[in-house]
């Protein structure tokens, strides 16, 4: 297997700079997951690597090779795509062996890399139908086999799972994992689903009008984002934000906007108190609100007023108003609320996050 590198790497397309001097060390084994909304540029930084798309200006490593020039089929890469582009007139068989053929592989050696394969992925009794007799879950363990036939440095997924309904989404992503950890291999994964990508990266790379926001592992991200738009992308429901205002009042920081005023946690003093008297945002995850009771101190709870309520079985989330802001909390499944109905939450002072308004970076 292999390392990749990625150094200053750039796409231009006429006027739209499509990724902007990107600079990343995938490392050996690794399963790598670049996630971000439409447009960020993550399946067009895949394939640079995969040398379907032309490097405007930068340099990609793949083990010691610089791949710059060099064709796809040169790389040792394999790439499962999202409409699994498999060949409708052939066997599954046949989709598998097909670029082991074109490389004029013997056929006993043939036989024996598609017959493993359709072990691990458990397709054994499909390979001799053909791909409009398979369903979508079937097609795309068939696209990941013919990519594991040729034994790569480098396993290239362009949102492979995307075409798939949500119970099979899930049911894949165990397999995908399980696959990485067996196989052993190298893997470049993209994907715009943040659940997906911390179910499945070793480290994740947050992209954002091609730029890279932050890299690192799955719960770094989600306890301490870089800024305010990878805080808002990762996690699900997504993280509440409301604009407030730094005010100091006898030697105690508040953070204060209409409908909700908090202590600042002695913890988060120091990095404030040059912001005393200005405008920031603060952060808090819908699973750090719960309902107040009695132990709760008071600076650390608000009044606001049920909107929606969504009871999803193992929990429910409350769609609150506070003053002007609009929040979700994320609430233990007995509790019993109605809409419109007025509560008081609390919130985890040691969980609040702040970002600077100007640069959006975390304080």
């Amino acid at each position: 297997m292999a390392q990749v590198l990625m150094k200053d790497l750039n796409k231009k397309y006429d006027e739209v700079h499509a990724v902007k001097d990107v600079n990343l060390h995938i490392r050996d084994k690794e399963f790598i997951v670049l996630v971000g909304p439409s447009g960020c540029g993550k399946s067009t930084t895949l394939r640079m690597v995969a040398g379907l798309e032309e490097i405007t200006s930068g340099e990609i490593s793949i083990g010691d090779r610089i791949v710059n020039d060099l064709p796809p089929k040169d790389r040792d890469i394999a790439m499962v795509f999202q409409n699994y582009a498999l060949y409708p007139h052939m066997t599954v068989y046949d989709n598998m062996a097909f670029g082991l053929k074109m490389r004029k592989f013997p056929k006993p050696e043939i036989q024996k890399r598609v017959q493993d394969a359709a072990e691990i992925l458990g397709i054994q009794e499909l390979l001799k139908r053909k791909p409009r007799q398979l369903s979508g879950g079937q097609r795309q363990r068939v696209a990941v086999g013919r990519a594991i036939v040729r034994h790569p440095q480098v396993f290239l997924f362009d949102e492979p799972l995307s075409n798939l309904d949500a119970k099979l989404r899930v049911q894949m992503r165990v397999e995908l994992k399980r696959l990485h950890d067996r196989l052993e291999t190298t893997a470049i994964y993209v994907t715009h689903d943040q659940v997906e990508a911390m179910t499945l990266g070793d480290r994740v790379v947050v992209m954002r009008d091609g730029w890279i926001q932050q890299v690192g592992e799955p719960l770094e991200l989600y306890s301490k984002p870089a800024n305010k738009f990878v805080a808002g992308f990762i996690g699900s429901p997504a993280m509440n934000f409301a604009d407030v205002t730094i005010a100091d009042a006898n030697g105690v920081v508040w953070a204060e906007t209409p409908g909700l005023k908090v202590r600042v946690p002695p913890a988060c003093l120091e990095r404030l108190r040059p912001y005393k008297g200005q405008h920031i945002t603060l952060g808090i995850r819908p699973e750090d609100l719960h309902l107040a009771g009695g132990a709760d101190p008071s600076e650390y709870t608000f009044d606001s007023t049920v909107e929606v309520v969504e009871p999803l079985g193992s929990e429910i989330l409350l769609d609150i108003k506070t003053g002007p802001n609009m929040m979700v909390a994320r609430v233990d499944p007995t509790v019993r609320v109605k809409v419109h109905e007025s509560i008081r939450l609390a919130l985890n002072p040691e969980r609040l996050h702040f970002f600077d308004m100007k640069t959006e970076a975390a304080i």
